[in-house]
């Protein structure tokens, strides 16, 4: 079998989309260097570029040139094989395509879109396509609008023209089913199609079938007025603004988009109100018609509001305008990260991934790739979900940071902090938040409050905490998230985005303790550099740890290290490398790493050893020529804080790394810092190894 799967549609919006991005973030996680490619793709306005292709290669920051990423446009290919040479577009294809072959270990292949002319001959050219790249396939066709029979005829006779040609299909899905039927769908396939095809059945889903505010402006050619930043909003539903606002406002549902001409200015001071109320559904955004835009009172009233959904101006009347919306194709752009994770999670939940993957003849690639680490990441935290409060509600990258969490359905979540505000902001952010499914508590008004005060305060009182302290502490709520953790109401804890180190594990220091086998809290950073992933340890809590610290450090970074996955090769760090090197810091080292081989000698160890010496395979077989360690090191152990955390961020700024941490080590329940110039993804990515280390790591 090749390196390669073709991914190919039966007609026009079968949302394959879905299936690519699936098996993308499948294969990253399986294997290190991952292509895609697109044979044939949409003409595109001069300047412009294909923004499926750019939210492929964006997304997944794949590293192909986006000229690499495509071989024809489709009208180039017409005008091709209406002169009859057809066969040079195939050696075009072929050329393209051989050049990411001889780069990747694998390669996603993804066919036509069944869009504008030219479609009658799509499937041919998708059949002809696979056949002379050599790859097998997955057919992907729609039951929307469709019969159960003609649903499986339409599959059917795909798979026979892939068949005919010899070309192998692997799979079939059957894409925007109704949520009744996937059984019934799954089972007519499975009779009429031979044993050895996997067969998966994929319902509609809501938030991928409705447009976005941006895709409205460009299919409608229309002009911002207002709310720029959240052009992402999702649209549920949307209806014409011709009645009175009394009874307009009865027929809002939730993500509504409103239209309206652009004179009806209390139709639109109601529906931004009603965006504000909590007695009314949510606006997304609001289309003025007839080219018509309001006085300059209305206007200055509307930049005077706190917050404002999107409002678009068009040229064209209402009820025209709202035909054309109706008949707008969602797509997905790679700033829209919430659909490309709910595309992500839908795949992963709807297709047997093991079993596709048996099918794929998976590649194993040598060592931990990052996309592979962080795959496996995602993957191993879904296997068995844990619950993880985020203490800190009123900071805004928490809140989008849960708002992704959510999408991506890997974590139950519990925010602490005032409802109220934590609903303005969502709004305000335009985010899709299933409140349902995210507890927001306030500390004093919790039910737990008076059970974790005298908790505290029994845990305490030999340290001379009075009840009153334990009350006035546990409304901190550091204290109150990690006493959640404490009691089994959450299995562990992320905060530090708005609040210090100290203050996020001290409370874990006062009661949730150590490891019975841990005299010492350290911590670890997982460097997702180019090619590999390095475990940095300690880079964030002890200063100055001595040799018998520094040995219990190895052995928790090496165990952290096997738990996710990555062969622990241990260097313990020195400014000299073997016997050489002289002074108390060496010694402390050297001390360590014999520490280490008494107490685990089934760890590979290395130490004193230069940082050069510990990466580099050229200087490390110069330096230590009989070291199983030297030039191999995955687990790097620092002498002290100040050159663990000033390496750490070095290699991160200086490589692009990905620093994913600090994951704290030695606690009897996870309690997890961020650092407080966190990004979004590190709080997402900390949450993650917070819910593996709750599963027992």
């Amino acid at each position: 079998m090749k390196k390669a799967i073709y991914i190919a549609t039966i007609e026009e919006n079968c949302g394959k989309t879905i299936i690519t991005l699936g098996l993308l973030r499948m294969l990253l996680g399986k294997t290190a260097k991952v292509g895609y490619f697109r044979p044939v793709i949409e003409d595109y306005e001069e300047g412009k570029k294909d923004t499926h292709i750019e939210m492929v290669l964006s997304h997944f920051d794949l590293d192909i040139k986006y000229e690499d990423a495509y071989a024809i446009t489709k009208s180039k290919l017409i005008k091709k094989k209406n002169n009859g040479k057809l066969g040079d577009v195939v050696d075009l294809i072929i050329e393209k395509y051989k050049k990411l072959e001889d780069r990747f270990d694998f390669i996603l292949v993804e066919g036509t879109s069944f869009t504008g002319e030219g479609t009658v001959i799509e499937l041919d050219m998708n059949v002809l396509i696979a056949k002379n790249l050599g790859v097998p396939t997955i057919i992907v066709g729609s039951g929307k609008g469709k019969t159960l029979e003609e649903l499986v005829d339409n599959l059917n006779l795909a798979y026979n023209s892939f068949k005919i040609k010899e070309v192998e299909v692997l799979a079939v899905i059957a894409n925007k089913v109704q949520p009744q039927n996937l059984e019934l769908v799954s089972t007519a396939l499975q009779k009429s199609l031979p044993p050895s095809v996997l067969i998966n059945s994929i319902p509609i889903i809501g938030s991928l079938s409705n447009p976005t505010i941006q895709e409205i402006i460009e299919a409608l050619d229309a002009k911002v007025l207002f709310g720029q930043e959240y052009l992402n909003n999702q649209i549920g539903n949307y209806s014409i603004g011709a009645m009175q606002l009394r009874n307009y406002l009865l027929h809002l549902k939730d993500n509504a988009l409103v239209i309206v001409p652009g004179d009806r200015a209390d139709i639109i001071l109601g529906a931004l109100q009603a965006n504000e109320s909590a007695n009314y559904p949510t606006v997304s955004g609001i289309v003025l018609t007839g080219n018509i835009i309001p006085e300059d009172s209305i206007l200055k009233l509307i930049e005077g509001l706190s917050s404002i959904v999107p409002i678009i101006t068009v040229e064209r009347g209402t009820y025209h305008i709202a035909n054309e919306i109706g008949n707008i194709k969602p797509k997905i752009y790679a700033k829209n990260i919430q659909k490309i994770e709910t595309s992500i999670n839908t795949f992963d939940k709807y297709v047997d991934l093991d079993t596709l993957i048996d099918k794929f003849n998976a590649f194993k690639s040598e060592g931990m790739t990052p996309k592979m680490f962080q795959y496996n990441m995602v993957k191993r935290a879904k296997a068995n979900r844990k619950h993880i409060v985020l203490p800190e509600g009123s900071d805004e990258r928490i809140i989008i940071a849960a708002s992704r969490l959510l999408a991506m359905d890997v974590v139950d979540i519990s925010i602490i902090g005032n409802k109220k505000q934590i609903e303005n902001k969502v709004a305000e952010l335009g985010l899709d938040f299933d409140f349902a499914k995210v507890p927001i508590i306030n500390p004093i008004e919790s039910e737990n409050y008076d059970d974790y005060v005298n908790t505290y305060y029994e845990l305490r009182k030999a340290k001379n905490v009075t009840p009153g302290m334990a009350r006035d502490l546990m409304e901190d709520v550091s204290y109150f998230g990690t006493m959640m953790v404490y009691k089994g109401h959450a299995d562990g804890m992320v905060s530090g985005a708005a609040h210090t180190t100290q203050h996020t594990i001290l409370p874990a220091l006062q009661f949730i303790k150590t490891k019975p086998n841990s005299s010492v809290v350290s911590s670890v950073f997982f460097m997702c550099l180019e090619d590999r992933v390095s475990v940095f340890g300690d880079c964030a809590i002890n200063p100055n740890p001595t040799a018998e610290q520094l040995a219990e450090i190895a052995i928790s970074s090496a165990d952290s290290s096997i738990g996710f996955g990555i062969e622990p090769k241990i260097a313990m760090l020195s400014y000299s490398s073997g016997s050489s090197g002289k002074g108390d810091e060496v010694d402390k080292v050297r001390t360590a790493t014999e520490i280490v081989k008494q107490k685990r000698p089934d760890l590979k160890i290395e130490g004193p050893i230069q940082y050069d010496a510990a990466v580099d395979l050229e200087v490390g077989q110069s330096k230590m020529p009989n070291s199983e360690v030297a030039g191999h090191a995955s687990v790097l152990i620092f002498p002290d804080l100040n050159t663990g955390n000033n390496t750490y961020k070095a290699v991160q700024r200086e490589t692009g790394a990905l620093a994913i941490g600090p994951m704290l080590q030695g606690l009897n329940k996870p309690v997890n810092d961020l650092s407080r110039g966190c990004t979004i993804d590190d709080i997402i990515n900390t949450v993650v190894i917070t819910a593996i280390q709750a599963q027992g790591l």
